[in-house]
C-alpha cells in the first residue's frame, strides 16, 4: 500500500497488477426494473446476487433518454448539448481538443475493447478509438501484462424487442404492473409482460459474464460496473426527460484488492442516494486509475482516488429524437424533478415512426384520439406542453401531478439551477439545430468551439426562451439572428391568440420570410401558418424550405414538422410535398438526411386521408 500511495503521489503509471481491470456490463432501454430495487415483477436472480455484494445507485440518470445522446455523453464526459450532439444522429464534430475516454485510458497503458454497439452523435469511424470494437472484442485478447477495460452491451432489453410475436411471455400480462399513464389495455399489459421477460433474459447473460469473468481467474482484479443505457423503451420513458425516461440501474462492485478506491458511501451490498449521472462516467474512470479529470470533463467522479463532492443537481436533456424536432431539460436534487419544456407547443409524443412500431404506443394514440383516456393518460399526446413541470418523486414517482403552480419556490430554484447549468455547461439547445450549424460552419468551427466562444451567450438567451404571453414582449429585431431564432419559438405556444388581432406582428412575420437565415424563415412561416390570412403564403414557405438540398436537413426536418400540425393541405400543396426531394447534398451527415425521407412519408400519409 505505501508503494502504492507513492506512486499515485507522483503520479507515475501503476504497474498492471496495482491497477484494476474494470469491466462494465452493459444493457439498453430498461430502468431500474429488478428484484434488488424493489420491482415486483422482476426476476433477476443473478443481479440481485451481485447487488448482495456491490453498490447499488438509487438515483442514477442516463443524462439522456435515448441511446446516441446518452452514449455521446458517456464517451465525451460532457454533456453532449455542450458539443451540438443532444440530436439522434446528428454526427457532430470532434473538436481537437477533446480525448474520449477510451483513448485517455489506453494513454494509461489501457487495452480497450468494446464488444459492440458504439452509436455515438459523433463524425468519424467510431471503432477507432478502441483498440478492438466487435462482436469479437473481449479483454481475453489484452497482451500480456496489460490491464483491460472491456465493455459488454446486450440488446435483448432493447426498445424493439418489446414487439416479438410471442403469444405467451412468461409473465402474466394479467398480473403484471402497469404505470398509471398508460391505458390498461389486454397489449398494453401483454407489452409490459414481454418487457419484463427480456429484463430476465438479460439478467441470465449477466450471469453468464459474471461466471466468465471468475473462470478466468480475474473476478479479484476486476471492478464492474453493470448499468443500463436509459430508462424503459416503453413510450413515456425512452424519450422523456422526465425520472421515468432517466432513472437507471446502477450497480458496482470494487473487490477488496481495491477497497481504497471505494468512496465513503461503499458498502457490501448497501445503497447509496448519491446523485450520479452518465456525465460522471469518464471522469470516474480516471479518478479509479488515479488520475484527475480531464480539463472539458463536465462530471464528477463518484469513485477512487479523486472521488469529488456530491453534486446537488443531476441534469437531464433530450434533443430531436429521430424525425421530429424538441428541446428539453430536466434538473432533480433526488426529490423533486423539474422539466423545462422549450418547445412546448408540441405534444411530448409525436407519433415518431420508429416509437409507432410498439404496439402500446399505436393503441395508446388511437385511445387518445377517440377521446377514451382520463387526463393522466392524455397527458403525453396532448398540446399545448407545460413550459414548466415539477413532480414530487417521493411521493408521485410516476409524474402524473405537476405541482408548478402550486410551488414557486421550488420552481425558482431549479429555474436558477438550470440558467447556470447553461451558462457553465454552454449547452446550445438554447438555438435551434440549424442554426448552431449554420454558425459553426460559417465560422468554419466544431459546435463545440462555437459554444465556447464569445458569440454565444447562453445567459443572454435563457431568459428569451419564456413562451410570449403578450405582444409587448416580442421584439423581432433581424439584427440579433440567435435572440429573434429563439423569440420566434417562444411564441408559438400562444401564437394564434397573439396574430388575431395584430396585423402589425403579422407584417413583421411576414418580413422575416426573406430573411438571410433559413431558420428564421422556417421559424416566422409556422408562426405565420397560425393565422388564416397568412397561413397559404407560410404554407408555400414551408414547402420550400421542406426540400434539403435548398435549405438543410434540420431546417427541412422544422418546416415538415411545421406542415404536420396544421389542420389540412390542398390538393395542390399535399402535391408538392409529394414531389419534394429530401437528399440533401453529402456535406450533410447521411443519417440526418435519412429522416426527411421518413417524415415526409409521414406527412405525405397524414394528409393524404382527409
Amino acid at each position: 500500500m505505501r508503494i502504492l500511495l507513492s506512486l499515485l503521489l507522483l503520479g507515475l503509471p501503476l504497474s498492471a497488477a496495482e491497477r484494476p481491470n474494470i469491466l462494465w456490463l452493459t444493457t439498453e432501454d430498461h430502468g431500474p426494473h429488478l428484484g434488488c430495487y424493489g420491482d415486483p415483477d422482476a426476476v433477476t436472480p443473478n443481479l440481485d446476487a451481485f447487488a448482495s455484494r456491490s453498490l447499488l445507485y438509487t438515483r442514477a440518470s442516463s443524462t439522456a433518454p435515448i441511446c446516441a445522446p446518452a452514449r455521446t455523453t458517456l464517451i465525451t464526459g460532457m454533456y453532449a448539448p455542450a458539443i451540438g450532439g443532444q440530436h439522434m444522429r446528428s454526427e457532430v464534430p470532434v473538436p481537437a481538443w477533446l480525448k474520449l475516454y477510451p483513448q485517455l485510458l489506453r494513454e494509461q497503458g489501457y487495452y480497450c475493447t468494446n464488444n459492440s454497439k458504439t452509436d455515438y452523435n459523433l463524425a468519424g469511424d467510431d471503432n477507432k478509438i478502441w483498440d478492438e470494437s466487435s462482436g469479437k472484442a473481449h479483454y481475453k485478447n489484452r497482451p500480456d501484462g496489460k490491464p483491460f477495460f472491456a465493455i459488454f452491451n446486450i440488446t435483448i432489453t432493447h426498445e424493439s424487442q418489446i414487439r416479438n410475436k410471442n403469444p405467451n411471455p412468461s409473465h402474466d400480462p394479467a398480473k403484471v404492473s402497469i404505470p398509471p399513464y398508460h391505458p390498461d389495455i389486454p397489449a398494453v399489459r401483454k407489452d409490459w409482460a414481454q418487457y419484463h421477460d427480456r429484463i430476465s433474459q438479460m439478467d441470465k447473460w449477466f450471469g453468464e459474464q459474471i461466471a466468465a469473468l471468475e473462470k478466468a481467474a480475474l473476478a479479484e482484479d476486476t471492478i464492474v460496473f453493470f448499468y443500463a443505457d436509459h430508462g424503459s423503451g416503453m413510450p413515456r420513458s425512452k424519450r422523456y426527460a422526465g425520472w421515468s425516461g432517466l432513472h437507471v440501474p446502477l450497480l458496482v462492485h470494487i473487490p477488496e484488492k481495491f477497497k481504497h478506491l471505494r468512496p465513503d458511501d461503499y458498502q457490501v451490498g448497501g445503497k447509496t442516494d448519491r446523485l450520479v449521472g452518465f456525465v460522471d462516467m469518464a471522469p470516474t474512470l480516471l479518478s479509479l486509475l488515479g488520475q484527475k479529470p480531464a480539463p472539458y470533463h463536465q462530471g464528477h467522479a463518484f469513485l477512487g482516488e479523486h472521488t469529488a463532492p456530491a453534486p446537488k443537481f443531476s441534469f437531464g436533456f433530450v434533443g430531436r429524437a429521430d424525425e421530429r424536432p424538441d428541446e428539453t431539460r430536466s434538473v432533480t436534487d433526488g426529490r423533486y424533478i423539474y422539466i423545462r419544456n422549450f418547445m412546448p407547443h408540441v405534444p411530448l409524443l409525436k407519433g415518431l415512426e420508429y416509437q409507432m412500431q410498439t404496439p402500446t404506443t399505436r393503441l395508446w394514440r388511437d385511445l387518445y384520439r377517440a377521446g377514451k383516456l382520463n387526463e393522466i393518460q392524455s397527458f403525453a399526446w396532448s398540446t399545448p406542453r407545460p413550459y414548466e413541470e415539477l413532480y414530487d418523486l417521493q411521493n408521485d414517482y410516476f409524474e402524473t401531478k405537476n405541482l408548478a403552480a402550486e410551488q414557486p419556490d421550488l420552481v425558482n430554484k431549479f429555474r436558477a439551477a438550470l440558467a447556470a447549468y447553461f451558462v457553465e455547461t454552454r449547452d446550445l439547445g438554447l438555438l435551434p439545430e440549424s442554426t448552431f450549424h449554420t454558425l459553426s460552419r460559417q465560422q468554419k468551427t466544431t459546435p463545440a468551439d462555437f459554444a465556447k466562444s464569445a458569440q454565444y451567450d447562453p445567459a443572454a438567451l435563457f431568459p428569451l426562451t419564456k413562451p410570449i404571453t403578450a405582444p409587448g414582449d416580442l421584439n423581432l429585431d433581424p439584427a440579433n439572428p440567435q435572440q429573434l431564432a429563439v423569440r420566434l419559438r417562444a411564441l408559438l405556444p400562444n401564437g394564434t391568440a397573439l396574430l388575431k388581432d395584430n396585423g402589425g406582428l403579422r407584417m413583421s412575420l411576414q418580413a422575416l420570410l426573406d430573411n438571410d437565415s433559413l431558420e428564421i424563415r422556417a421559424g416566422a412561416a409556422e408562426a405565420l401558418t397560425l393565422h388564416p390570412e397568412t397561413r397559404d403564403k407560410a404554407i408555400d414557405q414551408l414547402l420550400a424550405l421542406a426540400d434539403p438540398a435548398k435549405s438543410d436537413p434540420f431546417v427541412a426536418l422544422h418546416a415538415m414538422d411545421a406542415l404536420s400540425r396544421l389542420d389540412r393541405l390542398t390538393p395542390e400543396q399535399l402535391a408538392r410535398l409529394k414531389s419534394t426531394n429530401v437528399k440533401p447534398d453529402k456535406s450533410w451527415p447521411g443519417r440526418v438526411a435519412g429522416y426527411c425521407g421518413r417524415l415526409k412519408s409521414i406527412v405525405v400519409a397524414q394528409f393524404s386521408k382527409n
